[in-house]
């Protein structure tokens, strides 16, 4: 009730904290010169590509009313207001997936209703848009982003895992296309002859698979053993979008006389032509949609709304995650205020809307973190090593190190910066010796990779920047229609594939399958710490329970009309998980699975290669971009990895499941040679 009693007091706040920024967030960009192009091009490209396979998904699904132009569009759109008006310019804004279905279901249900069909399906998705947007302007009002805390790590992967299944049905569906003619097509044309759809059915096959095979291999080249690294970088950033260019030029490789038209290509129009043109005056049909539709359409903007404020504000939870160590407040409310402006920006002009998007913003962030991280971290190494030669004591050391990391981070205050210095400060002074002095064998970059906190250059203009181009490809319409639509299915499922990692509940999944006298090998390596902490039966109950839910979920977006209800069973959620779980499971083991931050333990191994390299003196700097890719997930959610102390806190549990685990295994392994030895 007090939320309801102080209306726009949490939009007022959000103001007043980002106004005092506003002029830092535009001189921090330019100052940052030619070096904020990486991180402008590296979110482009990863903000581009999926909006490109939504515009043709969206095409099929609307008979190509809306295609990759409008998507484009509306993402160009949507960045430039967000990135210039938005409270938090390192969150990205696309259209999503989420949004791809929803208007799928709204042409469904339009086609078939005599008083819209499709003349006026953008008439009535107009009207749509705009009750969504009063639903967030109240929502904004009152305060509703003090509870988004109610949304919970089992809700969000539920959600994240529907969009995979969803998106690899989308490949599967798509790749099915392929071997099939549509039913508007002419039939006469030589590539619907049987044959020619038999060779592009298979085409398709080989440029999906070969695109899902050779991304997936490019994400992983920070950690190649060949190469040099800033190679492996460049193929790690933007090897999927290469690969996008190669399979493409392959299919133009085919002999001459393969038709035109196959294996094909996107089917959306160019922006300048009527087809495209149509939507950006739907709003003089408003008023020809029937009453009854126009308040009909309150029910598919309830939940709009509410997929649009979880996932608005989940991408931009992640986009400034606690250990980012963010500087600049906050804008919750506010943004929710412009989402709502946005999608009726976009509901006027015909277009589908936008919103924050994973993992597109978080992977925003940690961009920005390398750019500037780099730079502390190469001064503070010089600093280390000058002080080395002056034969300094550690504590002398530090404290020059200390300097450069104020005069490099001026935001900071001395309280603070002792504060998170204190693992770095330690580290040193433990390597001194009795007289204080470090040895030659001391290695700075060592503790600095280790204990150097997260430094972000938050800033507006790499928003900005990849906005304008996004919006540039509205132009180069022409050569984004080259493409075949194989290589979007193969891009539909790469996303999938690559959403997995980092998902608790997929890691459950994969544990129920791990034989108890193998699951020691799990403990060897980096492992979530509900591993340890929680029995294996309340794992498994746990995941089962996900599980048949998500089935649940899944089966709902079947269901013709009532399809567009499906995001109520993650709004029940809420209410499951704050009443009902908490009667059938442990809280300890519930707040373990169902934990706010990635918690990660360190193999049980003491002494790692990498370590022992280090001791020797051998082990060279790593890339900043390969430490933060080891410490994020796919989705963008920073890993809190378990402090040396807490370890030992929990060194005693942790050896009793250890020889819980490698009995079983030794008595798996005895069993099996006395049933050799018997046979």
């Amino acid at each position: 009730m007090d939320l309801l009693r102080n209306p726009f007091k949490g939009v007022v706040a959000d103001v007043k904290g980002r106004a005092a920024w506003y002029k830092h967030d535009w001189v921090a960009g330019f100052r940052s010169g030619f070096r904020i192009l990486a991180p402008t091009m590296y979110i482009f490209f990863a903000s581009a590509l999926p909006v490109i396979a939504f515009g043709e998904q969206l095409s099929t699904a609307t008979n190509g009313i809306l295609t990759t132009v409008e998507t484009m569009a509306s993402t160009a759109i949507c960045g430039i207001v967000h990135s210039i008006l938005g409270g938090q310019p390192l969150l990205i804004v696309g259209v999503a997936e989420p949004t791809i279905i929803m208007y799928t279901y709204l042409y469904n249900f339009a086609r078939k209703q005599e008083g819209l069909g499709d003349r006026l399906y953008l008439a009535w998705a107009g009207w749509v848009c705009i009750w969504t947007a009063i639903m967030l302007f109240l929502l904004a009002m009152f305060n509703a982003s003090n509870v988004i805390s109610r949304f919970t790590r089992v809700a969000g992967e539920l959600f994240g895992m529907l969009i995979t299944v969803l998106f690899l049905q989308e490949a599967i569906k798509g790749m099915i296309r392929e071997f099939s003619v549509h039913e508007d097509a002419d039939n006469s044309l030589t590539i619907f002859q049987f044959h020619w759809i038999y060779v592009n059915g298979l085409l398709g096959v080989i440029f999906s698979i070969g695109l899902l095979y050779t991304a997936l291999g490019t994400r992983r080249a920070r950690s190649w053993l060949y190469g040099l690294g800033w190679l492996r970088g460049f193929i790690a950033d933007y090897g999927v979008p290469l690969m996008v260019i190669v399979w493409t030029a392959l299919s133009y490789t085919l002999p001459s006389k393969v038709p035109s038209g196959v294996p094909r290509r996107l089917s959306s129009p160019l922006p300048w032509e009527a087809s495209s043109l149509r939507h950006w005056t739907v709003a003089k049909d408003l008023f020809s949609v029937p009453p009854a539709y126009i308040f009909a359409a309150i029910v598919p903007a309830l939940m709009v709304a509410g997929l649009y404020f979880f996932d608005h504000s989940v991408a931009s939870q992640l986009a400034q995650q606690k250990e980012f160590n963010l500087k600049k407040p906050s804008a919750y409310h506010y943004d929710i205020l412009v989402l709502g402006f946005m999608v009726l920006l976009c509901g006027l002009i015909g277009i589908p809307p936008s919103n924050g998007v994973l993992p597109q913003s978080p992977m925003h962030t940690r961009s920005l973190a390398v750019l500037k991280r780099q730079l502390l971290r190469q001064k503070m190494v010089d600093t280390a090593k000058e002080g080395m030669v002056n034969r300094s004591s550690s504590l002398e050391i530090y404290g020059k190190m200390q300097e450069v990391f104020i005069e490099m981070d001026t935001e900071q205050n001395a309280d603070s910066v002792d504060k998170e210095l204190k693992g770095l400060k330690d580290a040193v002074l433990q390597e001194g010796d009795e007289q204080g002095k470090l040895g030659r064998e001391f290695d700075p970059r060592k503790y600095i990779e280790a204990h150097l906190p997260v430094r972000v250059n938050e800033q507006r203009l790499s928003n900005l920047l990849q906005s304008l181009l996004v919006g540039g490809c509205v132009g180069a319409m022409p050569v984004i229609r080259v493409i075949p639509t194989s290589v979007l299915w193969g891009y539909f499922a790469y996303m999938a594939i690559d959403s997995l990692p980092g998902n608790q509940f997929w890691e459950r999944i994969q544990l129920l399958f791990i034989a108890s006298s193998r699951r020691y090998k799990v403990l060897e390596g980096p492992h979530a710490s509900f591993v340890e902490t929680v029995p294996s039966k309340t794992i498994t109950v746990f995941t089962i329970f996900q599980f048949v839910y998500l089935l649940i979920c899944f089966g709902i977006t079947w269901i013709p009309i009532a399809g567009v209800l499906f995001p109520v069973p993650f709004f029940l959620m809420i209410l499951i998980r704050q009443y009902a779980l908490p009667k059938f499971f442990d809280p300890n083991h519930l707040r373990e699975l169902d934990a706010a931050e990635y918690e990660e333990l360190e193999g049980v191994p003491e002494l790692t290669l990498e370590e022992a390299m280090s001791d020797a003196g051998s082990c060279p700097s790593r890339p900043d971009a390969e430490i933060l890719d080891e410490l994020t997930t796919n989705r963008g959610e920073l890993k809190h990895r378990t402090s040396s102390s807490l370890r030992e806190e929990r060194h005693l549990q942790s050896n009793r499941f250890l020889q819980m685990q490698f009995s079983q295994a030794y008595d798996g392994r005895e069993v099996a040679r006395g049933t050799e030895a018997f046979m």
